[in-house]
């Protein structure tokens, strides 16, 4: 029911900013509960931020808290991580997803139905 697509990775140096782009369509009941991800070359997947589209905030990730926002645009159904300060450590496959459910469920831990193809960012230092 749900389509993501990302968009705005590149290559950066260290220090710069990149604002990534998440555009979805579909129900929105189906994806009420939104989060952004990267994954780094042989590394395993890492959970970045947790969103509800009916509140806010629900999770940030220790390592990057400081660093990053959000930001929407309903009319474009889109909405953005804005990163700040990058480190080539932030080098990797960014990707969102959304899941639908209730405010207690968006949550470390919780399972995503849908995933965005993914763009890759790349800090050099």
């Amino acid at each position: 029911q749900v389509q993501l697509v990302e968009s705005g990775g590149g290559s950066v140096q260290a220090g710069g900013s990149l604002r990534l782009s998440c555009q979805a369509s579909g129900s929105a009941d189906s994806r009420k509960c939104m989060g952004w991800f990267r994954q780094a070359s042989g590394k395993e997947r890492e959970r970045l931020i947790m969103f509800y589209t009916g509140g806010g905030v629900t999770y940030y990730a220790e390592s990057v808290k400081h660093r990053i926002t959000i930001d929407r645009d309903d009319d474009k159904n889109t909405v953005y991580l804005i990163m700040n300060s990058l480190k080539p450590e932030d080098t990797a496959v960014y990707y969102c997803a959304a899941r639908g459910g209730s405010w207690s469920s968006c949550r470390d831990g919780a399972d995503f139905d849908y995933w965005g193809q993914g763009t890759q960012v790349t800090v050099s230092s």
